[in-house]
């Protein structure tokens, strides 16, 4: 693999090729080969991290969007029971709209997992 960066690095790198044997040609291309391969690894391994963190970032804005979105509602819903403008539908059995309350785990040292993030939505998806 020297040999294949010191060949290729050199501005004269296609007279140094045309100088050697075909045996070092041979021991080049399969050190060529190997490079490849092992950058060709790496590339696909950062690709899926790259992926990762991308559906990562896409479920926190979602979740945030979702978040926001409830928070407005019930901003909405307190606004017009003080106005007096009950215009928010009762449920069937009392004439006060219900609202489900729950806790989401937060931890100010790391950010909640993809998973995590993916049963919040779904809940938040059914409100």
């Amino acid at each position: 693999i020297e040999k294949a960066i010191e060949i290729l690095g050199s501005p004269f790198y296609e007279e140094k090729l045309r100088s050697l044997s075909i045996t070092q040609l041979n021991e080049l291309y399969m050190e060529m080969e190997v490079l490849i391969r092992e950058f060709s690894e790496t590339l696909i391994s950062e690709l899926a991290y790259r992926d990762e963190l991308e559906y990562g970032k896409e479920l926190k804005n979602t979740f945030i969007s979702l978040l926001l979105a409830v928070q407005n509602r019930r901003r909405q819903f307190h606004v017009e029971k003080k106005k007096g403008k009950a215009q928010i539908k009762p449920s069937a059995s009392t004439g006060d709209p219900k609202y489900l309350t729950t806790v989401i785990p937060y931890n100010t040292d790391t950010a909640p997992e993809n998973q995590t993030l993916q049963v919040l939505i779904k809940k938040f998806g059914l409100i």
